[in-house]
C-alpha cells in the first residue's frame, strides 16, 4: 500500500527571510503542479499554468522560480522558488517538492492550507525522517543521531551528532551483531548433526571470539554512553548552600546575564532556574536553586524541596560557602545531604574576607576541591569553570572524534546484548546444550538488531519519532 503525500512547514515559527513547506509523496509533484506558476518565459514554455491537467515538467535537483497560484480563485499567494528532488535520490527516499516562499506565518500556513487541500496530509512528528528510516536511506542510529544535530547545545554536540548520522555508531553494531549470527549460523549446525558438533563448534575458541569480537566492544560502547552522554543532554550542575551566600550571584556570572532576581534579602530564590552554558564545547545546565535552611514559610518550604529533588537529580554540585564566615550548622548538614555526589566547594566573596574573618574548611571537606571566588566581582570563576569540566570529566574529557555517543535507549540494548554474550561464554564453559546457546545468541542478536532498526517495534518507532519536531 503505497504511503499517502504528506506536508508541512519546516522552518520555525514567527518571520523571518524564508518559509520552506515541505511535500514528500508520489502526489508530491502533481500538487506542486497545480499550484505552481512559472514565469511566461522562451525557457519555460513547456509548463502550464494551475488549472491544466498535465503535470509541470519538472527536473530533478533544480530550482524553479514563480508563483504559488490558488487554482480555484487564481489569486497569487506568493511569489517563491521550487526546489524538486525526484525519488530515490531524496532525504525521504520520495517525490520531494519543497515551497521557499517569503518568511511569515500568513503566508506560510496559506500555502500549506492549498497544499493540504490538493489531496497531502499534514505530516506527523518526525515522520520524513521516518519515512527515510522505513525506506531503507538510514538506519534508526542515524535517524537518531538527526534529532541530536537539531538538539545539539554546543560545536562539540553537534560534532558528535553530525558523526553519528554518518553512522559511526551502526558500523560497530552491525560488525558485533554480524558476528553474532556466524556464530549462530555454526551452532544450529550444531544443532542439526549432534555428533559432528564437537567438530563444528568447539566451545573454547567460540568462547575466546565472543570475549573478543562481542563483550569487550560491547563494553566499550556502554562506557562511552556513561562518558559522553553529557555532551548530548548536557552536565546538570546544582548550586547548592545557605540563604544568601551569593548561588544567584554566581549563576548570573556565569551565564553573564541577570537572570536571577539578587538581593539582600535572603530567600529571595525560591524556586529552581535553569540556564545551560557552553565551557570548552561541553554543555553545562547550570540550576540555582533555593537556600536551604529551617523555614516556616510554605512557599519557601516547596523551593527547598524542588532544590533537594533538583540537586539529587545533578551530575555534580556546587556547594557554595562564604569566605567571610564561620562555617554553620547548616552548612555542615547540607555537606553530609549532598557529599556522595561530585562536588566541588565554592567558597564564594573572598572579597570580604579579612584576616580575622576568613572561614575554616572541615576537615572532613578537604577530599573535595575548594576553589575561592567572587561572584560579584568576576574572580576565580574561569578557574572555576575548568573545574567544573575536570570534576566531571577527568583532566581527559570525552573525545569526540570517535563520534560514538550511544543515548540511553541505544545503551540499555548494548546492556541487553553483552548480558545475553556473557550468558553465552558461561555456557560454552559449562558444557550446555547448544540448543539453549542458540537462544543466548539469539536475544544478543535481537538486541543488537533493535540499535539499528532491523528488528524494532512499531510501538518503539512511534515513540522515537515523537520526539522530532513537525517538518523533519
Amino acid at each position: 500500500m503505497e504511503n499517502p503525500t504528506i506536508a508541512a512547514i519546516a522552518t520555525p515559527g514567527g518571520r523571518g527571510g524564508i518559509g520552506i513547506i515541505k511535500i514528500s509523496g508520489s502526489n508530491a509533484l502533481s500538487i506542486a503542479s497545480a499550484i505552481f506558476s512559472p514565469p511566461k518565459s522562451p525557457s519555460s514554455t513547456d509548463l502550464r499554468r494551475p488549472g491544466s491537467a498535465n503535470t509541470l515538467d519538472f527536473k530533478s535537483h533544480q530550482l524553479y522560480y514563480g508563483h504559488i497560484i490558488d487554482p480555484g480563485s487564481q489569486q497569487v499567494l506568493d511569489e517563491v522558488l521550487l526546489s524538486v528532488m525526484k525519488a530515490p535520490r531524496s532525504y525521504t527516499r520520495e517525490d520531494i517538492v519543497e515551497v521557499n516562499t517569503h518568511g511569515g506565518q500568513i503566508a506560510v500556513n496559506a500555502i500549506l492550507e492549498l497544499v493540504l487541500r490538493q489531496g497531502a496530509r499534514l505530516a506527523e512528528p518526525g515522520e520524513f525522517t521516518k519515512r527515510a528510516f522505513l525506506n531503507g536511506r538510514i538506519d534508526l542510529t542515524q535517524a537518531e543521531a538527526v534529532i541530536d544535530v537539531i538538539n545539539a547545545r554546543t560545536d562539540k554536540s553537534l560534532q558528535a551528532a553530525a558523526a553519528q548520522v554518518k553512522g559511526t555508531l551502526s558500523r560497530p553494531v552491525v560488525q558485533i551483531r554480524e558476528r553474532l549470527i556466524a556464530l549462530l549460523t555454526l551452532t544450529e549446525a550444531g544443532i542439526d548433526f549432534p555428533d559432528d558438533v564437537a567438530e563444528i563448534v568447539e566451545p573454547e575458541a567460540v568462547s575466546a571470539e565472543i570475549a573478543v569480537d562481542v563483550i569487550k566492544p560491547l563494553q566499550r560502547l556502554i562506557q562511552q554512553h556513561v562518558d559522553g552522554n553529557a555532551l548530548r543532554d548536557g552536565l546538570k550542575v546544582a548550586i547548592v548552600g545557605r540563604p544568601n551566600v551569593g548561588k544567584s550571584s554566581l549563576l548570573n556570572r556565569l551565564v553573564q546575564k541577570e537572570r536571577a532576581i539578587v538581593t539582600a534579602v535572603p530567600g529571595t530564590t525560591r524556586d529552581l532556574i535553569e540556564e545551560t552554558i557552553n565551557i570548552n564545547g561541553l554543555p553545562i545546565v547550570l540550576a540555582d536553586t533555593a537556600g536551604l535552611h529551617e523555614t516556616g514559610d510554605s512557599i519557601e518550604t516547596i523551593g527547598i524541596k524542588k532544590t533537594i529533588d533538583g540537586a539529587a537529580a545533578a551530575d555534580l554540585i556546587l556547594f557554595m560557602v562564604e569566605a567571610n564566615r564561620a562555617l554553620t550548622a547548616e552548612d555542615h548538614k547540607i555537606f553530609e545531604q549532598f557529599r556522595s555526589k561530585p562536588l566541588i566547594i565554592v567558597i564564594n566573596k573572598i572579597d570580604l574576607k579579612h584576616s580575622g574573618n576568613a572561614v575554616e574548611i572541615a576537615v572532613n571537606w578537604t577530599s573535595n576541591k575548594c576553589l575561592e571566588i567572587s561572584a560579584l566581582y568576576d574572580l576565580g570563576i574561569e578557574a572555576l569553570k575548568q573545574q567544573i569540566v575536570t570534576t566531571a570529566f577527568g583532566e581527559n574529557p570525552i573525545d569526540i572524534e570517535t563520534g560514538i555517543i550511544p543515548n540511553l535507549r541505544q545503551k540499555l540494548l548494548l546492556e541487553d546484548g553483552l548480558k545475553a554474550a556473557q550468558a553465552i561464554r558461561h555456557e560454552l564453559q559449562n558444557g550446555t546444550p547448544m540448543e539453549l546457546v542458540a537462544i543466548q545468541l539469539q536475544d544478543a542478536i535481537d538486541a543488537l538488531g533493535q540499535i539499528i532498526g532491523t528488528t524494532v517495534k512499531v510501538d518503539v518507532l512511534d515513540q522515537i519519532f515523537s520526539r522530532f519536531c513537525i517538518g523533519k
